[in-house]
């Protein structure tokens, strides 16, 4: 009898669920992973098609497709859904994929909070996009959702604030996860100076989430009650003060800036020593950059708020600790730049994308420098200049990092060869559709064209033309990665055990030692 109750168990162990309800039921970090990059996919399309109706409202002067108040609240849910939709979950998907595997750990610490951690994702964007369709429509006072605005909206910016929570309280599970995995389950030898970078920016990244995420919630649990149950946070008619909406929501806001390119910076960290056959220029300093760069993005949020009133000395302090972030991220872009030189380099698709990203994201950052400037900023303040600068740090920063690393790993994750030709159309086609949609806004930023506004004057008229033409270029070359990625989870060659030296000696063209080990089995002790 004891016989059969002993096989009956090992029998139940031995039971996998399958279909719908592996995925549901699954503590995989790989699994998990593969649903984070899934689901931010598809809220990159969602946030894309909306960006696509405001750019088709904006191809030539006059209302044509969506009146004010649905445009309004198409800017505010695009704002939302791409970071906390695509850009923050597809991060997540790859410290899941990639941090237990390069530090040698079985899985996440916590592996069923990683389930709970993702599986609260799509509720929270349900909530967020039938807000839509809720009396008085979604919210539409933009994503920094600003009151008296956002306290005057219907019942669709409760439910934009319950989603945010939800989001909030995602984030900060994830980030628990990653903390304690890469803190306790290391392989044996790899002290914290040994980790691949990629492991060092999410380590800081998931310190930041921790530190903030609770202070956007005690933001709009306030905004909350102000609408709701007659408290008067931010409400001067009854002794509040909106401006300190403003201060508590930055921030938030600006780490959060940081936590979505941080990321970014380990993929690129790993990808540039792979292409140019070489150690990464700097392991240490690129460390300390990012982890300064972590703590002066604490202390610089109103920059943000340059109009809102501050006093000179307030905008004195802003204005320069703004521009000293500008030095740990001038060190990682003089280190990626010094790893490439004398490198014997390949431009595959993952390096392209990884060099689009060193470009544009440093112009990116110049734009940024220059809103950092009081008086300018002052002007540029609420123009499409701002839209242009963010967007060049987001799109050709985050979002590059993330093409860049899902090319990169693909192999490693499907077992198969993506299509290298199909992978530089992409890379090519985004390149210069990108370019084509967000620089010329800078121009039309610095001739006062306002941001978040439907219409506008007749002068705007070419350059937004334009603008519009290189949105939808940019968004049907997406079409193109998703056609790759299927393409490759499908079949096509095999991946080597080695991906990319692909016929090219791997040897090491600088008098610098090789790598510690390869991550491809767990290090061992020396």
């Amino acid at each position: 009898m004891a016989a059969v109750h002993d096989h009956d168990v090992a029998h139940a162990h031995d039971h996998h669920p399958s279909g719908m309800m592996r995925w549901m039921m699954t503590t995989n970090h790989k699994d998990i992973g593969t649903m984070y990059l899934w689901f931010s996919f598809i809220m990159f399309l969602t946030g894309g098609v909306m960006a696509l109706t405001i750019r088709a409202e904006l191809f030539q002067p006059g209302l044509q497709i969506v009146n004010p108040e649905f445009f309004n609240q198409l800017t505010t849910m695009h704002g939302l859904i791409m970071i906390f939709g695509a850009i923050m979950p597809a991060f997540v998907g790859f410290a899941n994929w990639q941090i237990p595997m390069m530090i040698g750990a079985p899985d996440m610490a916590f592996a069923r909070m990683n389930n709970w951690s993702f599986w609260l994702l799509p509720p929270a964007a349900l909530l967020l996009l039938s807000s839509f369709f809720v009396p008085g429509g979604a919210p539409a006072g933009g994503w920094t959702i600003y009151p008296p605005l956002s306290v005057q909206m219907g019942m669709g910016m409760d439910m934009a604030i319950f989603a945010i929570h939800i989001m909030g309280a995602s984030s900060i599970m994830g980030s628990i996860n990653i903390i304690t995995t890469i803190l306790n389950m290391r392989a044996p030898g790899m002290t914290l100076m040994k980790m691949p970078m990629f492991v060092w920016t999410w380590l800081i990244t998931a310190y930041l989430l921790v530190l903030v995420m609770p202070v956007l919630a005690g933001a709009v649990t306030m905004l909350l009650t102000d609408r709701n149950f007659g408290t008067n946070f931010f409400n001067a008619a009854g002794g509040g003060d909106p401006v300190m909406f403003q201060h508590i929501f930055w921030f938030f806001g600006h780490p959060e800036v940081y936590i979505m390119i941080l990321p970014a910076f380990g993929i690129v960290s790993e990808v540039i020593p792979t292409f140019a056959r070489k150690p990464l220029f700097g392991y240490s300093s690129m460390v300390y950059a990012t982890a300064s760069i972590a703590i002066l993005s604490c202390i610089v949020w109103a920059h943000h708020m340059f109009t809102a009133g501050m006093p000179v000395t307030g905008q004195l302090f802003f204005m320069y600790a703004t521009m000293l972030i500008a030095v740990p991220t001038g060190v990682k872009v003089f280190n990626w730049t010094a790893t490439m030189w004398r490198g014997s380099m390949t431009f595959e698709t993952p390096m392209l994308f990884a060099i689009g990203f060193i470009f544009l994201f440093t112009l990116g950052g110049f734009s940024g420098v220059v809103c950092a400037i009081v008086p300018i900023d002052i002007q540029v303040q609420d123009t499409y200049y701002v839209i242009a600068h963010f967007h060049y740090v987001l799109v050709s920063g985050a979002l590059f990092g993330i093409f860049s690393g899902a090319y990169y790993w693909l192999p490693k994750w499907t077992g198969h060869m993506y299509d290298e030709t199909l992978g530089k159309w992409h890379f090519w086609l985004t390149m210069i559709f990108f370019n084509l949609t967000f620089f010329v806004q800078h121009f039309l930023g610095l001739a006062g064209m306002p941001r978040r506004i439907p219409d506008y004057a007749l002068q705007f008229a070419d350059f937004n033309m334009i603008s519009s033409i290189g949105a939808f270029g940019f968004g049907l070359s997406q079409l193109l990665f998703l056609y790759i990625v299927l393409k490759c989870i499908r079949g096509g060659a095999k991946a080597p055990a080695k991906t990319w030296e692909g016929g090219k000696t791997l040897e090491w063209t600088l008098p610098s030692p090789a790598p510690y080990h390869t991550f491809e089995t767990p290090p061992v002790v020396r």
